[in-house]
């Protein structure tokens, strides 16, 4: 199954909203939805800092502070295929 991973962290706005169109995205494709909180390990918080949110899917990533529901969908599809 392909895994969408949320690498973010508590009380960023950006990563509520990238978790909103995530969960739209959902309603029509299925895949696990892994959420990651950065500030719990100092290597991630190195890696992502202060661009969260960082989606990516089945590891590699595609977006970057915003979430577009219409290439998320694309990125699914093209995993599926």
């Amino acid at each position: 199954m392909t895994v969408v991973t949320l690498y973010g962290k508590a009380g960023c706005h950006l990563c509520d909203d990238a978790r909103k169109v995530i969960d739209e995205v959902r309603a029509t494709h299925e895949f696990e939805l892994k959420e990651v909180d950065i500030a719990l390990d100092p290597g991630l918080f190195r890696r992502y800092g202060e661009r969260i949110p960082v989606v990516a899917v089945d590891g590699v990533e595609r977006f970057e502070f915003f979430v577009d529901p219409a290439e998320l969908t694309r990125s699914l599809d093209r995993v599926g295929t």
